[in-house]
């Protein structure tokens, strides 16, 4: 077993893949989003999927404000837009465009693989991480095939290769 750094216990962790997620929302007037790979369904009744966040954070203080967000599932059409997303700052947003309901502030992106509507139902301390549990209150799934992160790259689901 290898000993435990941050180092190698991210490469580890890097070994699952997982999808690829934007969270949305306006704040104040202002759109607001990050990216997640943490996305997972939790309950169907209530209806629930989790996220995590990182303390350290300086995206999700802001859209943890907000009382309902949105969530993107990316899809492949979506995947020109990672390398801006992954940016910290202004720029993440710069010349985006997100569709949002103009009554609960919620933000998701055209052409992703889904979208949710959410709004918090209980934070979680977890290590160096937020665990937060939404409700599901809206969802949309499309045809496009989703973004999948492994070993700190992104690719899309190769769906023949599942095929019988």
């Amino acid at each position: 077993m290898e000993t435990l750094s941050t180092a190698s216990l991210r490469h580890a962790f890097a070994a699952y893949p997982t999808g690829m997620a934007l969270v949305a929302a306006a704040v104040d007037g202002r759109d607001e989003a990050m990216l997640v790979n943490s996305f997972t369904s939790v309950s169907m009744d209530p209806p629930l999927i989790s996220m995590a966040f990182t303390y350290s954070s300086t995206t999700w203080p802001r859209l943890r404000r907000a009382t309902v967000l949105g969530v993107t599932i990316l899809g492949e059409p979506n995947s020109a837009l990672v390398p801006q997303l992954r940016t910290a700052g202004d720029t993440r947003l710069a010349g985006i465009t997100l569709d949002g309901d103009g009554d609960t502030g919620a933000r998701t992106l055209p052409d992703g693989a889904a979208n949710f509507t959410v709004r918090p139902h209980q934070h979680i301390p977890a290590g160096d991480h937020e665990l937060v549990l939404f409700e599901v209150l809206d969802y949309r799934r499309e045809a496009h095939t989703p973004l999948v992160y492994f070993d700190r790259r992104v690719d899309t689901v190769h769906l023949e290769r599942f095929q019988a």
